[in-house]
């Protein structure tokens, strides 16, 4: 009986949401791994975008990982579809945008404290604009191991 009125009322939230009213809007930022920028495994935010964490990114994304579009004022949008796909996003569907900086038009939506994007047409594909590898490396400092250990 109790998982039959969990059911029920799960149910009837569904339609609260699905006739939630998105706002068209068009928007600048870089296509981030959710989990690296989110869980702070590979360093802090500065470390988890541009030509730094690209590897990574597309890795994580190959992987299943969401994909987010973390725009220049700081807000993070989780992707969840774009363009024409006719499927959800998963994460290998963006990793040609892995790291890049983008414009895009799309419908946002917030619930619960999170921002979601589906996004209508990425307008503008600006590559890879932040060059900091060379200040980063390619393997953050905390992963390799202390040889005096």
């Amino acid at each position: 009986m109790r998982k039959l009125l969990l059911l029920l009322a799960s149910l009837a939230a569904l339609p609260a949401f699905a006739a939630q009213e998105g706002t068209r809007i068009q928007v600048k930022g870089e296509i981030i791994d959710t989990w690296c920028y989110y869980s702070g495994v590979m360093g802090g935010p500065d470390a988890v975008t541009g030509s730094a964490h690209h590897t990574c990114a597309m890795w994580c994304s190959a992987g299943g990982i969401p994909v987010g579009l973390l725009t220049t004022d700081g807000t993070v949008y989780m992707v969840l579809k774009i363009g024409g796909d006719t499927k959800s996003a998963r994460g290998d569907t963006m990793l040609n945008l892995a790291s890049h900086v983008v414009e895009a038009d799309g419908i946002a939506y917030e619930r619960d404290g999170i921002n979601y994007l589906v996004v209508s047409q990425v307008i503008t594909d600006h590559g890879i604009t932040r060059h900091n590898h060379e200040e980063f490396g390619p393997v953050p400092g905390f992963a390799i191991p202390d040889p005096n250990k």
